[in-house]
């Protein structure tokens, strides 16, 4: 985490953040019934009370029980039901049981939200905050990147949950971000070798992982300019694009055969027609906007049938002011690693990003489901290469 001092944020204006990202995860509860919150279809699927019980979780855990002396912990055993994956801390809920719990209710974990929002507004109040120093304010900037983060994975975990109802529920009626198509012309814009710097530069927050910034040598290189779009992948589905093993990675190709994968997540074939299950219930597929919810293993089998290749997160990060991104989050050809110079922090915070970098590429830029201000360029998202259920799209290099 990039620490910032006291001169650059005053206490007034962090609880005033605190308020409005804690505010924005209610905005994201007002469609839903109390059975909504519930399910948990897959494992890499949260239920939405999970994810709201442990964004506050996290403010009680690093920061009430660190800062504020006379805190009373809301609920000892919350701390094993709401932990993610912190071994510092302690046992926790195995991830693939967090929806087979009734208990808390609904209603106790907003009680537990409530408690906590009130002991963090007292905890920010101006001289509180000072005394505390910038310790204080470095936490409680993670923590509310943290819950940005959580507001994006309230989102994709209830669409997945709601694609596996028959009834095909909306999450909003009429409301489908990801039918938003772009304006580009689908140019490739050129690069030329050189010499790059790549990582966090500036003042204010970055997750460690975007440190230390460094050098990179890169050949000519050039991007396309507007992500693939529905109609161009049908053409690659329309071609056997999916029956032919020649455009796929070998991990990729056992998986399209294990898994039966034909389409990119949330596609259905209705009457000859394709439709897709958006956020606002299951729609007529838009041909113009970009295609969504498809694997790394897809995207670079749809690259090479192209007879181009996904572009390196370096790549991405050197050419991103000079087209538009932000609708889906976009694969690249690189593994995540560590930056040179890379170092874990003490502690839990130790654990947000280092230990996951084996066997998962990076992904680039921000989706229609991360809120506004929380991305930036150096900004190094990461997954399997198998999982879909985030907004992931697809840009050609060259």
């Amino acid at each position: 985490m990039q620490a910032f001092g006291k001169s650059e944020v005053e206490a007034g204006d962090l609880l005033s953040a605190y308020r409005e990202v804690r505010a924005h995860t209610e905005k994201l509860c007002e469609p839903l019934g109390v059975e909504d919150y519930i399910p948990q279809p897959i494992v890499d699927v949260s239920p939405a009370r999970w994810n709201i019980a442990h964004t506050t979780w996290f403010f009680e855990e690093m920061i009430l029980k660190k800062f504020a002396t006379d805190y009373q912990v809301f609920d000892e055993k919350f701390g094993f039901l709401f932990n993610s994956y912190y071994n510092t801390i302690g046992e926790r809920t195995e991830r693939d049981n967090r929806g087979a719990l009734s208990r808390p209710t609904v209603a106790e974990i907003f009680a537990y939200r409530k408690n906590v929002d009130a002991a963090m507004a007292a905890l920010l109040s101006v001289p509180t905050a000072a005394a505390a120093g910038e310790d204080l304010f470095a936490l409680v900037t993670l923590g509310l990147n943290h819950e940005q983060q959580h507001n994006e994975l309230f989102l994709t975990d209830l669409k997945y949950t709601f694609s596996v109802n028959p009834l095909f529920p909306a999450y909003r009626e009429g409301y489908a971000p990801e039918e938003q198509s772009e304006s580009a012309t689908g140019a490739f814009v050129e690069f030329d070798e050189g010499v790059y710097e790549i990582g966090f530069n500036g003042e204010g927050f970055c997750f460690d992982n975007e440190l230390s910034r460094h050098k990179v040598y890169l050949n000519d290189f050039a991007l396309r300019n507007r992500l693939v779009t529905n109609d161009e992948y049908l053409e690659f589905i329309d071609a056997g694009g999916y029956k032919d093993f020649r455009f796929w990675h070998s991990e990729g190709w056992d998986w399209v055969n294990r898994e039966h994968v034909g389409s990119p997540l949330y596609w259905n074939n209705v009457d000859g027609e394709w439709h897709h299950f958006t956020l606002g219930g299951l729609r007529k597929l838009p041909l113009e906007a970009p295609v969504c919810h498809v694997s790394f293993y897809e995207a670079s089998a749809f690259a090479e049938w192209k007879g181009m290749r996904l572009p390196t997160e370096f790549e991405w990060e050197a050419a991103n002011e000079r087209f538009d991104w932000g609708k889906r989050w976009e694969w690249t050809n690189s593994a995540y690693l560590p930056y040179p110079g890379f170092s874990k922090a003490p502690g839990a915070v130790g654990e947000y990003n280092g230990k996951f970098m084996i066997n998962q590429m990076v992904l680039r830029g921000a989706s229609l489901a991360t809120p506004d201000g929380h991305s930036r360029a150096s900004y190094r998202n990461f997954f399997h290469p198998h999982l879909r259920w985030q907004f992931t799209g697809i840009r050609l290099a060259k």
